[in-house]
């Protein structure tokens, strides 16, 4: 499970590179109940935050860089930026952008891994991350599409030091790799790794990709918020054996994402 307890590796922060800033505020406020708040509209600047129930979970700004695809940025929690951006380039990754500080809140970095995924870091000043995890309307879950789990393994283990373990899923159609922090207990596990083809990342050209899972309290609900309001579904709704409920999302924009409606424990 995500927490806001931030400790190395684990995710920390999520925000979306949106091409309207304000149409993507109404459509997940919509979907998912959240509040926008806007830090400015500049001819520089164009973002804010969002909030559930009075909590920060997640940023939103203005799509800028040229030639990128709307997507969710997912942020984890590291204690040196600068020396993450080190092992990252050993490992083969590329730097995206070189980590910079956000005046006492913190330092970021932004990456590509060596298949192509993109992710980011968070080493925290003053701000830790988000305030509201694994609950409804919240971060619940992140996953890696990539064409090479074992690659993708070795990458993100030297780099971040998670831990894995393996699951197979129903129906014999493959493994799913789990990911849980370094030290940390298998009930702290944050995420996957899903192996497809590249045929089955069209939308990326085959290029590895992440993705957040958002907790919701009925996915049916919310699925019917998605296309309400000018987003698609790719998979579901569906029931997964011990996963629950879940949709496979685009907003309005393209951006993918995921809802579910966790089992009953």
């Amino acid at each position: 499970m995500i927490t806001t307890d931030l400790t190395p590796g684990s995710p920390c922060w999520l925000d979306l590179g949106a091409p309207d800033v304000r149409a993507a505020a109404a459509f997940y406020g919509a979907v998912l109940g959240w509040e926008y708040e806007s830090m400015g509209e500049t001819e520089d600047m164009d973002g804010g935050m969002f909030q559930k129930d009075g909590k920060t979970v997640a940023g939103l700004g203005k799509l800028t860089e040229e030639g990128a695809r709307p997507a969710w940025m997912i942020y984890y929690t590291v204690t040196d930026a600068d020396a993450t951006t080190q092992a990252v380039e050993r490992a083969g990754g590329t730097v995206r952008v070189a980590p910079r500080g956000l005046d006492d809140w913190g330092r970021m970095a932004q990456y590509t891994d060596p298949l192509g995924g993109q992710f980011a870091v968070w080493q925290p000043g003053t701000n830790s991350g988000f305030e509201l995890a694994d609950e409804p309307g919240s971060l619940s879950w992140t996953e890696l599409l990539t064409t090479d789990t074992a690659a993708a393994k070795e990458f993100y283990g030297g780099v971040l030091g998670w831990q894995f373990s393996e699951m197979e899923l129903p129906g014999g159609a493959g493994t799913y790799t789990l990911v849980t922090p370094e030290g940390r207990p298998e009930e702290r596990m944050q995420g996957g790794l899903m192996q497809l083809g590249k045929e089955d990342l069209a939308r990326t050209d085959g290029r590895p990709y992440w993705h957040p899972v958002f907790a919701v309290t009925d996915c049916d609900a919310a699925v019917a918020q998605v296309t309400k309001n000018g987003g698609s579904v790719q998979m579901g709704p569906e029931d997964v054996e011990g996963v629950g409920r879940l949709a496979v999302c685009l907003d309005p924009s393209n951006a993918d994402f995921v809802v579910l409606t966790p089992a009953e424990s």
